[in-house]
């Protein structure tokens, strides 16, 4: 059973407003741990984007993880949405790519969501290490899971809420990544935006529930 069964699909193209506290300052920092408050400098895609390019990540804009931050991420994603007997996992569809090129943009909503981002898969690291003496990444599955049920609950430990405010974040944008690809779309049987010879209209029943037959 996948961590993202029971929420909703979300479009990644629907901007979700959701903010972080800011956290409280520290006397030294490490840039590394603070690249959340490393400005972002990109003017955005403009007014007219080419609609039929097909842009990767990185093109329009840096993006942000570090290799670190990118196994933590890539490993995040597949305990959200491990690969099956029929679908491929997130990381093997490229939502680790997504996520970076969505906290990395110059846009209001994403700007709110990078610190949540990379203070998340720091602190995801940390505690890893804290518990296991292993970065995330190199944790098994069975480890990782104790991690992220800790997180997934809806009544985290006091110590963890600000986590499990990152990992609901993370999630969402998990499952909002993969089911706008081919293969998500696949895995929840949407069979939409394919071309037709004939439209045989809308079905008798549909017509009857809204009174026209």
């Amino acid at each position: 059973m996948h961590l993202s069964d029971n929420l909703p699909r979300i479009d990644r193209r629907v901007a979700i407003q959701w903010m972080l506290t800011a956290a409280a300052t520290v006397a030294v920092r490490d840039p590394q741990a603070w690249a959340a408050e490393l400005p972002i400098t990109a003017k955005g895609y403009g007014t007219d984007p080419s609609m039929v390019k097909i842009y990767q990540p990185g093109d329009v804009w840096p993006l942000t993880f570090s290799e670190p931050q990118k196994r933590a991420a890539r490993a995040l994603c597949d305990v959200i949405i491990p690969a099956d007997d029929t679908s491929p996992s997130a990381s093997a569809v490229g939502v680790p790519d997504f996520i970076d090129e969505w906290i990395s943009s110059p846009y209001p909503a994403q700007a709110g969501d990078r610190p949540i981002i990379l203070d998340g898969l720091k602190w995801i690291d940390e505690e890893a290490k804290r518990r296991f003496q292993k970065t995330f990444a190199d944790l098994t599955l069975e480890q990782q899971t104790a991690i992220c049920d800790d997180l997934a609950t809806g009544q985290p430990k006091p110590e963890h809420k600000k986590a499990a405010s990152f990992f609901k974040r993370f999630r969402d944008l998990t499952a909002g990544g993969y089911y706008t690809t081919p293969e998500g779309m696949k895995a929840i049987g949407y069979v939409g935006n394919v071309p037709s010879a004939t439209f045989d209209g809308p079905p008798v029943e549909a017509l009857k529930h809204v009174g026209l037959a």
